[in-house]
């Protein structure tokens, strides 16, 4: 498969990321094509829509070896979702190690932008996608086939992660600019933390948007930030 664009977000490393697409919606990012793919026509007629599918890889992550799928190594993970201890089918989670490192989201166009000096732009929101992720297709969200909001979710639904409860010093968020601090609120409220690890005293560092934010959790879940710092 061809690469035809990368994303460009405010995530350089995994830890942080949303752990589903459209969880923070203040999150902003760019799709930028390689040069064999900037061609304006190709865009005609994505106006008209809201959504899009990206189907992208997991470009940081060591995949299954073909030993380990000879072995059926790969044929189960642990989601974070039910504590990292639990093991379930791989195609029945959305685990970013699998035998292809394929991932789906499903993001809101906030502006296509046709003539830039790097071809044309999409700008989206609520990507969970870490900076630079290669991007092979992308597809338009159509509403009366790709919605089942009467469908169920499997251990999804009866394993549902609390958010937490931020409290984030003005005189540290200050140092962020104002475009980024209500996003950056909201990607720690998702509780990016493994989730067998709940030590009050341990702190957490996000990197963000140029930025090393670090934070602290209590033991009813509240978060305290305590330290932001430019990278």
């Amino acid at each position: 498969m061809d690469i035809i664009a990368h994303i460009h977000t405010d995530f350089p490393t995994k830890f942080g990321i949303p752990r589903q697409s459209g969880l923070v919606p203040e999150l902003t990012a760019h799709i930028v094509f390689e040069p064999a793919y900037r061609e304006p026509s190709a865009l005609r007629g994505l106006e008209e829509f809201d959504y899009i599918w990206l189907i992208w890889g997991f470009s940081a992550n060591a995949q299954p070896t073909i030993s380990e799928q000879g072995s059926k190594e790969w044929a189960t993970v642990r989601p974070p979702r039910l504590g990292g201890n639990t093991r379930m089918g791989v195609w029945a989670t959305r685990s970013s190690f699998r035998p292809n490192g394929l991932a789906l989201s499903s993001v809101k166009i906030e502006r296509i932008d046709l003539n830039t000096p790097h071809g044309p732009v999409i700008t989206v929101s609520g990507a969970d996608i870490m900076d630079g992720t290669p991007i092979y297709d992308i597809k338009p969200y159509i509403t009366f086939t790709d919605s089942h909001p009467e469908a169920r979710s499997g251990f999804v639904d009866t394993h549902i992660k609390p958010t937490l409860s931020v409290n984030f010093p003005y005189v540290l968020l200050s140092k962020l600019p104002a475009d980024k601090q209500h996003a950056a609120i909201a990607v720690i409220e998702q509780d990016p933390r493994p989730s067998y690890q709940d030590d009050p005293e341990r702190i957490y560092g996000i990197p963000f948007a140029g930025f090393d934010i670090r934070f602290r959790v209590d033991g009813d879940m509240n978060a305290t930030v305590v330290e932001v710092e430019k990278i």
